[in-house]
């Protein structure tokens, strides 16, 4: 069972990440800073220490030194997120904007240490084909239909260029990890891999957030600060849902891939990077040159190799594949790994369109595994919510009829979850502040702080 160490000074926070990951089939250790955590624990023993950016006493990123084989994963606010890029370069595997969804904590956990074991099992004296095999895309991702068979074609043909690639795909396809097998096969993988979701950005910061900015360049702007895209310098930027761009962040991109150039905002110097663009959409590009809400020329820049990450239902032989897949890892982490699936959940699987695609169905086998009170999963547990098809959860195991569940005072602040700890945040300051200042201190963007107030039922407050 792999080691999780937890080095957060915030008790909502740590406890949340604890049970987390403890209900995911870690185990976990916590403590409130650097020294605590050195002095209470040995780190030589964790698999992977998540630490916060900001911590009381030395930074998070001191543990870099401190336990210099083990992976360091670190935590940001959105307020830091440009520091956290720089701790990339100090040697952490990773970092993660809070507040974080639990599938994206999960994801990254289990991504770095998937890693870790490559690397362990790596033969000494041939570490170069082991490291190509680990990131071969058919080891990152899952597909055996022709459509996959060719996404992984194209991927280990234009990964060794420095070509620009754009990768379209529905949501929920995996087109990050498209981004990832690109960066890994590249002679760029040692260096970092910076990924951007355009989409959660405020417009108002985007082009500070990609390009950077000098001191007194704005309001707000105290000091100077370096962009994504410098902090990817010699190495792959990726920019996810790259169809949200505002048209002068666009501007600016388009001079980047032409002249390798950029100048931070409020600056007369221009400075020379060495980036290799990945751009992933899922909307149509070409047809928004049409209407102009995309610029052409950018269009046709970052359309020199396009890879198309096909839709599950496109993919009906790799659906059962890909729900063993699921099942075997979910199964193992609950403690349970003779859970299987019947013949008819097997039929329902197929059967289903999967509007969301692999990402629904991974979520789709977690729920059943939780439900699953023997060794067979059934239809029922799935909750498809096919049409025509009498596939319902079981109406004991809903609260409140599918209706919002609304926020419920904790006995003990430690029992709160991440998503209690975004309805304590909200109820807490809704009062002083306005919806953009909630949105930029949890991190995310307006759109989805209204789409969680309307998920969790938590009302916007009403104004005179």
């Amino acid at each position: 069972m792999p080691r999780i160490l937890i080095v957060e000074d915030e008790e909502i926070i740590r406890s949340a990440l604890r049970k987390l990951l403890l209900h995911a089939g870690y185990d976990v250790a916590d403590a409130g800073s650097v020294d605590d955590a050195e002095r209470e624990q040995d780190l030589q023993q964790f698999d992977l220490i998540i630490s916060d950016l900001r911590l009381p006493g030395a930074p998070g990123t001191e543990l870099i030194n401190r336990a210099p084989n083990t992976p360091v994963l670190i935590m940001t606010s959105y307020a830091s997120l440009r520091s956290a890029v720089d701790s990339m370069k100090l040697g952490a595997v990773e970092y993660i904007a809070k507040p974080f969804d639990h599938d994206e904590m999960l994801a990254a956990v289990e991504t770095i240490l998937q890693q870790r074991d490559a690397n362990d099992e790596a033969a000494p004296t041939s570490p170069e084909a082991t490291a190509a095999n680990a990131s071969d895309p058919s080891n990152i991702m899952y597909g055996e239909c022709d459509a996959m068979r060719q996404v992984f074609h194209l991927i280990r043909k234009v990964a060794p260029t420095e070509t620009t690639v754009l990768v379209n795909g529905e949501s929920g396809t995996g087109k990050e990890l498209a981004a990832r097998a690109l960066h890994l096969l590249s002679p760029r993988a040692a260096r970092p891999l910076i990924s951007v979701n355009c989409a959660a950005i405020p417009e108002s910061l985007i082009e500070s957030e990609l390009f950077g900015h000098e001191k007194g360049a704005f309001t707000g702007a105290v000091s100077a600060r370096t962009g994504l895209i410098e902090a990817a310098d010699s190495g792959s930027l990726f920019l996810d849902e790259i169809g949200e761009l505002p048209p002068e962040a666009q501007a600016r991109l388009l001079r980047v891939l032409q002249e390798g150039e950029i100048r931070k905002v409020g600056s007369t110097q221009s400075r020379q990077v060495d980036v290799r663009m990945i751009a992933a959409t899922h909307r149509n590009l070409k047809a928004m040159t049409r209407t102009g809400e995309f610029r052409e020329d950018l269009y046709y820049r970052l359309n020199v190799m396009q890879i198309r990450i096909p839709p599950l239902r496109d993919r009906l032989g790799d659906i059962l594949g890909l729900a063993s897949k699921f099942l075997k890892r979910q199964s193992e982490k609950m403690g349970n790994p003779n859970l299987n699936l019947s013949p008819e959940a097997m039929r329902a699987l197929q059967r289903h369109r999967w509007p969301g695609n692999v990402r629904e169905l991974e979520n789709a086998i977690e729920r059943a595994c939780i439900l699953c009170e023997g060794d067979v999963i059934t239809p029922a547990m799935l909750d498809l919510e096919m049409e025509g098809d009498d596939v319902n959860i079981p109406q004991s195991l809903v609260e409140g009829n599918n209706e919002p569940t609304k926020p419920q005072e904790a006995d003990n602040g430690n029992d709160l979850s991440l998503e209690d700890y975004f309805q304590h945040f909200v109820l807490e300051n809704q009062d002083r502040m306005s919806e953009t200042e909630l949105a930029q201190k949890l991190g995310i963007s307006r759109k989805s702080l209204w789409e969680r107030r309307q998920r969790l039922g938590i009302p916007r407050k009403k104004t005179n």
